[in-house]
């Protein structure tokens, strides 16, 4: 996809300069990924991609851009191999193709449009691809998107005003504008952003004041335990140690899968005899040997109340079917969305639920222990970012760890260890305002049509170029 002919304002890169920014930007990602306090430093790996997209030729673009995404998603995501053995190499390829994309497209955006158009384009661009790798296709995948760096220590940054889109949009909006300096100016000015980027990320939040007085009933103590595989009669023992040691909780959530089949009539009779209202994940049973995942609500008269059907099964898993549609909990405290899972991580399931005015999340969970504490860490990132951009309370229950209650603005008040086997967690979620969406849902229908719009004009010049290449071949071959 080479252009004909090359812009006075693009620079090429050499290679060495190329090879440097390349593993500055995957230090700089999993320095920002490791470490909480230099979390900023993802915006160095930003600046790392914008620069590569002014390398030499475009196929230097597509194997160094599959290099870095490999260096980056291999080692976060070992746990894979793991899981599926060999295979995990073709999922690492399948994450890495998105910054190979990047940056053989944003190359071509530069010769296309010069210098000045891709920094307005490249950011659009970016966003683009983000969410469309994340929500818009069979192996959409959310992780490792620029707003879960800061998950859990997010200082100053808006997050309920950018959302986790955002982040990355402006982070790359912010790169693009320094790139229209020059020399030291342009030098100056990075480090005066990459310092006020670390000051903001950095500095604690104020100690929360809200003088409105609580409406009434709008608290709930909730309880979870972490089971893995649990039997029926050790569900009922475990459960009935947990109100003995917590008599106060109202509201009691075990995880995904407690039980991988229909839920049993006993723990219905349970609630009943105990007079608790119980979250549980069971199958409920479709014709042909099919199901959907489910977490049900048990009532204190032993029925069920409601329940939900997880939305995006995970794929190469037996998973169940996706769920016909979405709604809420109208609980005695409060609209109470249930999300299963993964489905946490999908903006869209998680819009959905607060658009019909969620006031709180409660997500059962199960991440096999087998595959790690890493995973299990790296998917703890999902609820306070949630929790962050929505300005709702999140209870999660994992069935090996990491548990979380998060409070509105994306603190970690109370966690159960991973793997945790019989850990509780336990905590008060108070049920506000409903949720509101971040701003960034604006954004990204502009970001991905302008991405499918430059994708379908770069193929097409592609094309057009080759064929033109090819005609000029044959013209030269037939010359005397």
């Amino acid at each position: 996809m080479e252009n004909s002919t090359v812009r006075a304002d693009f620079k090429p890169l050499s290679l060495g300069t190329a090879l440097g920014l390349a593993m500055l930007a995957v230090t700089a990602f999993h320095l920002g990924y490791g470490f909480a306090a230099v979390n900023f430093l993802i915006a160095v790996y930003l600046f790392g991609l914008f620069e590569l997209t002014r390398l030499a030729t475009a196929k230097q673009a597509s194997y160094l851009g599959l290099a870095i995404g490999m260096l980056i998603f291999a080692p976060q995501m070992g746990f894979l191999w793991t899981i599926f053995g060999p295979a995990a190499v073709a999922l690492w390829f399948v994450l890495a193709f998105w910054i190979r994309l990047f940056l053989v497209l944003g190359r071509w955006v530069r010769l296309r449009f010069g210098a000045g158009v891709a920094a307005l384009l490249l950011p659009l661009l970016w966003t683009g691809l983000e969410y469309f790798r994340s929500e818009l296709y069979y192996l959409r995948f959310t992780w490792f998107n620029e707003g879960y760096v800061f998950a859990g220590h997010r200082g100053w940054l808006p997050l309920a005003l950018l959302g986790m889109y955002g982040c990355g949009f402006v982070l790359m909006a912010g790169i693009a504008l320094l790139s229209r300096l020059t020399g030291a100016r342009r030098m100056v000015a990075s480090l005066i952003g990459l310092a006020a980027l670390a000051g903001l990320v950095n500095l604690p939040l104020p100690a929360p004041v809200d003088s409105r007085p609580a409406a009434p009933n709008s608290s709930v103590v909730v309880a979870g335990l972490q089971l893995e595989f649990p039997t029926e009669p050790e569900v009922v023992f475990k459960l009935d140690q947990l109100i003995k040691a917590h008599p106060e909780a109202q509201l009691l959530v075990l995880s995904e899968y407690t039980f991988p089949g229909p839920l049993p009539e006993r723990m219905k009779a349970w609630c009943r005899q105990r007079q608790k209202y119980l979250i549980v994940g069971a199958e409920a049973m479709l014709p042909g040997d099919q199901y959907y995942n489910t977490a049900f609500v048990i009532g204190p008269q032993g029925d069920i109340l409601f329940q939900q059907a997880k939305s995006v099964p995970i794929q190469f898993f037996k998973d169940g079917q996706p769920a016909a549609a979405q709604a809420l909990w109208d609980s005695p405290w409060g609209k109470i969305g249930l999300c299963i899972c993964y489905d946490l991580s999908y903006r869209q399931v998680t819009d959905e639920l607060v658009r019909q005015g969620a006031q709180a999340l409660i997500v059962p969970t199960m991440d096999v222990a087998t595959w790690g504490a890493h995973q299990h860490a790296l998917h703890a990132r999902v609820a306070p970012l949630r929790a962050a951009e929505y300005g709702i309370p999140i209870f999660r229950l994992a069935s090996s760890g990491i548990s979380q209650v998060v409070n509105p603005r994306g603190e970690v008040l109370a966690t159960a260890p991973f793997p945790g086997d019989s850990a509780t967690l336990i905590g008060k979620l108070t049920l506000g305002p409903a949720g509101t969406r971040p701003m960034d849902r604006l954004l990204v229908p502009l970001a991905v049509g302008i991405t499918v719009l430059l994708t379908g004009w770069c193929v097409v010049d592609g094309v057009r170029q080759s064929w033109q290449n090819r005609r000029k071949n044959r013209v030269v071959a037939t010359k005397p």
